[in-house]
């Protein structure tokens, strides 16, 4: 490579490159002559190792599938919603081929709200299948939120095709079923298949919260995802519960 490439080249270079190509041409370009070309160089080498750190965390995240890689179909199974006062509970269910490619996976609490519904059109994309469960207030207020939250669990699992053959759970054991489970604790931070499935809830559940928002904007349901928080609170008080509160969380308040 010529050492007086222009910043104009060498940007074109960089956006052209593959992620194989990357970390020769980060090299290469750290020993051309211009320093604005190096600074790219720079940047480029910073790039790359994030990326690799990022592909040895996931690797670290497909422990338990590869534990049970005797399983054909492996289902990570986690729910959104439980602790909030209004709107249903979420879970969601995800099963990944053996080989699948992703990377960024996490607990969906510690994505932002962008990461989140982008990772989801990957999940949904990538994914041999997945599903979503959904149980409303009302059926919360009737059987409680635990019972509620193995309700939209068991709704997620039974829309799967194929069904699965082994359950990687966040912390819980569903009753009601007989496919094998395993109960992970924080396991939406540790299995792959279950931070998927933490993110297909969330976003199912912040995209139903955001449309009961324009139904109720004094409540700000968009923001506080109907949770309890300060103007929450006061506004219930002022105005009354709406059809989509959870009666039994906020008898303490109205």
């Amino acid at each position: 490579m010529d050492k007086g490439i222009s910043v104009a080249e060498a940007k074109e270079l960089l956006l052209k490159a593959g992620e194989e190509e990357l970390p020769e041409l980060a090299k290469r370009l750290g020993q051309a002559d211009k320093a604005g070309v190096r600074k790219l160089a720079e940047q480029a080498e910073k790039k790359v190792a994030a990326l690799q750190a990022e592909r040895e965390r996931m690797n670290a995240l497909w422990k338990y599938e590869r534990e049970h890689a005797d399983c054909r179909f492996i289902c990570g199974v986690d729910e959104a919603g439980r602790g909030p006062w209004v709107g249903p509970v979420v879970a969601g269910a995800v099963i990944f081929p053996k080989d699948c490619d992703i990377l960024y996976i996490n607990d969906s609490k510690k994505l932002s709200e962008k990461k989140r519904e982008e990772l989801y059109d990957v999940i949904l994309e990538k994914a041999v299948a997945w599903g979503v469960g959904i149980v409303s207030p009302q059926r919360i207020d009737e059987i409680n939120i635990l019972q509620a939250t193995y309700e939209a669990m068991r709704e997620a699992i039974r829309s799967l095709d194929p069904q699965p053959d082994l359950l990687l759970n966040d912390a819980v054991k569903i009753p009601g079923i007989s496919i094998a489970q395993i109960p992970i604790v924080k396991g939406d931070a540790k299995s792959a298949s279950i931070g998927a499935a933490s993110i297909l809830a969330k976003v199912t559940r912040d995209r139903i919260m955001r449309e009961y928002d324009s139904q109720y904007p004094e409540f700000h349901f968009a923001k506080n995802k109907g949770y309890g928080t300060a103007v929450h609170i006061e506004t219930l008080r002022r105005l009354g519960p709406t059809p989509i509160h959870r009666r039994s969380f906020i008898k303490d308040y109205i």
